[in-house]
């Protein structure tokens, strides 16, 4: 290496003065109080505060407390799961290097990589994170892996550059400098490097709102409307029958009130963040809560394939001499795995050729390997496997060798000198010796160069001529393999005399070795459950086409009459046709990341939900503009971490597929507790409203239905956000983005089910008002007529398809649980003389408690015959359609 005096500490003050600090923009901060206060913009919160203005007007202070209280209860919750998030994120540790080796004044100085400067001159060794961009100014076999930024599995040699455009004599801040040394100019720091170029895209995405936002838009507007109808149709009804025009203004308005689910919002947080801690538990961190059901209404996931769906670990799967062939199982750094012939088992040394070859792929190596435990990091599921320091071929050729028992230390070679590998002559040489003396010029490197340079090969029977047979033969076994996707490498030997000046030609061709980025064994189950789910699983990556096929081929990603694009065949194709051949691609290859922005608008322009998957700073525009972002934990970059709304902390993409099902579940309960809630509500005004209507007394006091909405709808509801998923949740489409969330008759159901709790409600009333003559005692009888009815609705609210007595009740203790508490607490308030006094109710007698029961028991077989004839209805209609 030359020798470089570099910057004056002078100038590397100055020149920080003006470029500043060496880091990328961070992205504005989302302060507590920001988050605290963006908790109150959804609709349904805008309506319940509404709704505590006039309740204040009409002197119920006790109501407007209570729904105040709900409404802080809802933003807190929102509230501590964002914050706690954003601090997870921040642990989650930074990118980029914190220090470096910089030549200052002529001195080597270790800094922090903040400091560096444009100018600043830079060493740089295998395991080293490069701290800014710059150019190569000398370099010893540099190789650099960045693939985070383009994409590519394959290692990039560098060199000082030979033109102005010569990227491989260019470094990338963020990247990893795998193998070599070498020496670097500084030319751009901060947000002027690539990776700051990528994070400043970020900027201009606009993140939209959710499907589930915008279904509770809806349902806050639809709520809005109806309870301007009922005041409306309230005080009209009362001024017309000769009432005082404000008394019956007064009493809409506490019916409009009392129509609000106070609960809702507060509910569908609370659920969401039970579904969020059950997925921390299985690996994936939520940034956003609705990014949870939005997961569930996923129709097309676009994957990045480098780390996400192969291990981003090299891996030997095929060993070649010129007359044996031998499979290498085990995937990636894992110690697991074995030679075999034939399917069977074999001990690899035991042919000489095989033998030779392990001991040139260990030896001709400047990898190194270490043992490491299964499991680390409190994370599951990961198996027993290497550390490993330097290029990641190599290192799978150390694994390779250590399954057949091979290891440098067992060997006893000592290397007296290294060529390294280079673009020109496409190979890397030693010169070792054995412990007994005997030296040997050992290679490996380009299997055609290496051929070329070999007049003999090793064969079983030994030593033989290279005739040109057996040549074409070798480079047929080599084009067979990279036709398969595989890295193909040959390695060859020469006896190496004391003394003698060793050139690398008239070798012993020993064999090939193929490699290959495998796949994650997670992730062939994971892509076919996104075809039962109705998922379209699309890889999109900066590899080669012929690579990104055999892999998709193998996952069964892309299948027979699919078709794989190319980024420069993408930049041929306009807006319209990609638009027209879009639902054909499954692959797309040798794209840049804004190739990747492109791919997700088109598929966002066709109504699709998209989900994008990745952990390069390459993948981080394209997740954040995807509807859901979905970044890696362990090798995630932080600008990537920064765009998601959800972080894989193992990087399985079997984690994604657990949080898709997930969503879909927790959609399916969200209309559960609609439905009961709703229904609820609706039976209470109907109760309400036809009492005023027919002239009668108001059957139930302000705060008696406040009862009713603070206990007994809140517990159940909350229950049936942790119901247990449906056995058949993901062999069904996703839902469709804008499907109402009412559709498949669910606004009938909750109509027609809050119509008979309230005519149940109202016909007890009537019917103790007439026996007892008692006001109290009717009103008593009606509070808990709503209740009993509610408690027994909610079992019904389990399913879309059974009806109460089809069902299993106890597989949700929490649900039990639930209605438990609320009919002690009606116990209480019946029979209990100081909540009977608060509440304005009287103990019943028997008789009066076998009328509830009756009226009560009327409803879900109602409910249930309704069921039947609509299924059979459909029973009809799917038989005709078939017909």
């Amino acid at each position: 290496m030359e020798e470089y005096r570099g910057l004056s500490e002078q100038q590397a003050k100055r020149l920080l003065a003006q470029y500043g600090e060496n880091k990328l923009k961070a992205h504005k901060k989302t302060g507590a109080a920001q988050i605290f206060v963006g908790q109150f913009k959804d609709v349904m919160i805008l309506i319940l505060l509404a709704s505590t203005v006039l309740s204040v007007l009409m002197g119920e202070t006790t109501e407007a407390l209570t729904i105040i209280a709900i409404v802080l209860l809802n933003a807190v919750l929102g509230f501590i799961q964002e914050f706690k998030t954003e601090r997870t994120l921040e642990r989650l540790g930074e990118l980029a290097a914190p220090t470096a080796r910089v030549i200052r004044d002529g001195q080597v100085q270790q800094l922090e990589a903040r400091l560096i400067v444009p100018g600043d001159v830079v060493q740089l060794e295998a395991g080293d994170r490069i701290p800014a961009d710059g150019v190569i100014l000398s370099s010893n076999g540099l190789m650099c892996d960045e693939s985070m930024l383009s994409g590519e599995s394959d290692n990039v040699e560098k060199a000082p550059p030979r033109s102005a455009a010569d990227k491989n004599g260019r470094v990338y801040m963020g990247t990893l400098a795998t193998k070599g040394k070498a020496v670097c100019r500084i030319d751009a720091t901060g947000a002027d490097t690539e990776m700051g170029k990528i994070a400043g895209m970020l900027g201009s995405i606009e993140t939209g709102t959710t499907p589930l936002q915008k279904r509770l838009a809806q349902l806050g507007k639809y709520i809005g409307i109806g309870c301007l109808l009922i005041c409306a149709v309230v005080a009209a009804t009362g001024i017309l029958r000769g009432e005082p025009v404000f008394d019956m203004i007064l009493t809409g308005i506490s019916l409009s009130v009392a129509a609000v689910p106070e609960g809702l919002p507060a509910i569908v947080t609370i659920a969401l963040a039970l579904s969020v801690g059950r997925m921390v538990k299985r690996n994936a961190l939520i940034r956003r809560l609705p990014a949870v059901e939005t997961l569930g209404c996923a129709n097309v996931i676009c994957s990045d394939k480098t780390g996400t769906l192969t291990e981003n670990r090299m891996t030997v799967k095929l060993v070649r001499t010129y007359d044996n062939t031998l499979t290498v199982t085990g995937n990636g750094l894992e110690r697991a795995g074995e030679f075999q012939s034939g399917g069977h088992k074999i001990d690899p040394t035991a042919d000489t050729a095989v033998n030779m070859l392990l001991d040139i792929a260990v030896v001709c190596n400047n990898a190194s390997l270490s043992k490491r435990k299964a499991g680390f990091g409190g994370l599951r599921g990961l198996r027993a496997a290497f550390e490993v320091v330097g290029e990641p071929t190599e290192a799978a050729l150390l694994v390779m060798a250590a399954k057949a028992g091979l290891t440098r230390e067992k060997l006893g070679f000592r290397v007296e000198r290294e060529i390294p590998f280079d673009s020109t002559r496409k190979m890397m040489s030693v010169i070792a010796a054995r412990q007994s003396g005997e030296r040997f010029l050992l290679c490996k490197g380009a299997p055609d160069i290496l051929l070329s340079k070999c007049n003999r090969c090793l064969t079983r029977g030994g030593v033989k001529p290279l005739s040109p047979f057996m040549k074409q033969t070798i480079l047929g076994y080599n084009n067979q393999m990279a036709s398969d996707a595989l890295r193909v490498l040959g390695f060859a030997y020469l006896p190496a005399p004391g003394g003698a000046g060793v050139q690398e030609s008239g070798m012993i061709f020993v064999g090939l070795c193929g490699l290959l980025d495998p796949p994650r064994r997670e992730a062939f189950d994971a892509v076919k459950k996104c075809r039962r789910a109705g998922i379209k699983p699309v890889m999109i990556t900066g590899d080669h086409a012929v690579t990104a096929r055999a892999i998709a081929q193998q996952l069964e990603i892309w299948r027979e009459g699919d078709l794989i694009v190319t980024g420069q065949e993408l930049d041929g194709m306009d807006d319209d046709c990609l638009a027209q051949e879009l639902s054909r691609i499954s692959v797309f290859a040798r794209v840049t990341p804004a190739h990747k922005l492109r791919i997700v608008r088109a598929f966002k322009a066709q109504g699709n939900i998209v989900a994008m998957t990745g952990d390069g700073v390459n993948d981080a525009p394209a997740v954040k503009e995807a509807d859901i972002g979905v970044s890696m934990g362990l090798t995630g970059t932080d600008v990537t971490k920064e765009a998601a709304s959800v972080i894989l902390l193992d990087d399985n993409f079997a984690t994604l597929v657990a949080a898709v099902e997930e969503g879909r579940v927790i959609y399916q309960n969200i209309r559960k507790f609609i439905r009961y809630l709703l229904s609820c509500n609706i039976g209470e005004v109907v109760t309400m409203f036809f009492a005023m209507l027919m002239g009668m007394p108001i059957p139930l006091l302000p705060i008696q239905i406040l009862l009713i909405n603070l206990a007994t709808d809140g517990l159940p509801a909350v229950a049936l956000g942790l119901e247990p998923p449906q056995k058949n949740v993901m062999d069904r489409p996703p839902r469709g983005a804008n499907e109402s969330v009412f559709s498949h008759g669910l606004a009938g159901t909750i109509i027609l089910r809050g119509l008979l709790i309230g005519i149940t409600t109202l016909a007890v009333f009537v019917s103790l008002l007439n026996s007892s003559g008692d006001l109290i005692v009717a009103r008593s009888g009606a509070l808990l007529t709503l209740v009993a009815t509610q408690l027994i609705h909610v079992f019904e609210c389990k399913s879309e398809e059974k009806g109460l007595f089809s069902i299993n009740p106890f597989d949700n203790p929490m649900l039990v649980l639930a209605v438990a508490v609320s009919a002690v607490m009606m116990y209480f308030t019946l029979y209990n003389p100081f909540f009977s006094s608060v509440f304005l109710t009287v103990a019943l007698t028997g008789k009066q408690l076998l009328t509830v029961a009756c009226y009560c028991a009327a409803v879900p077989l109602v409910s249930g015959i309704v069921l039947s004839l609509r299924q059979r209805q459909r029973g009809a209609a799917t038989y005709t359609r078939k017909d």
